[in-house]
């Protein structure tokens, strides 16, 4: 399942700057506030949870880590988009430049955890408990992770590479080819 090769020639679309996709990944932030406001609401209301911090905390959790799971599974296995993907230019597809399959989409949204995961099990270890230093912690974690990219050929993100996707400028697929 690992990544094919490269599209090359004509077929393969740059991958959009570092830059741009942070901005989408902020963008992207802005916009699952409200996606999981609803869907926190959605599930206190039918479970009769009142104080998360009392008790039920762990499934609210995973049912929110699957509510992403739909999100993203959906926009990228439909037109590889998110909205905020939209908004800057970015499609995700296979290395191929196809389309991305739901199980594939599912895959790299597992794996695209490891944007935090490092950074939260650090802070969990030391005992870190306070927003600033969670935030602090994570956007470090984050920044790390997506500076990395810069040591693949293509740009992309390990996740990425590992489940045969890539995130191509959406804007260059519109251009036309000339022979």
């Amino acid at each position: 399942m690992s990544g094919a090769p490269l599209a090359q020639g004509l077929d393969a679309l740059p991958a959009p700057t570092l830059l741009r996709r942070l901005a989408a990944f902020v963008y992207e932030g802005v916009l699952l506030f409200g996606v999981l406001m609803i869907a926190a609401i959605a599930y206190s209301a039918s479970t009769g949870l009142r104080d998360p911090d009392a008790q039920g905390t762990l499934g609210l959790q995973v049912f929110l880590f699957f509510v992403l799971g739909l999100y993203f599974g959906w926009f990228w296995s439909h037109g590889g988009q998110t909205v905020a993907m939209k908004a800057w230019h970015i499609r995700l597809t296979s290395v191929t430049g196809g389309p991305v399959s739901m199980r594939r989409a599912l895959m790299r949204y597992v794996l695209s955890w490891l944007w935090f995961a490092p950074a939260l099990l650090i802070a969990h270890l030391s005992g870190l408990k306070s927003g600033g230093s969670l935030f602090g912690i994570v956007t470090t974690g984050v920044l790390a992770y997506a500076a990395l990219s810069r040591l693949s050929p293509e740009r992309q993100f390990w996740h990425d590479m590992v489940c045969g996707t890539r995130l191509v400028d959406s804007r260059a697929d519109r251009k036309p080819v000339h022979a």
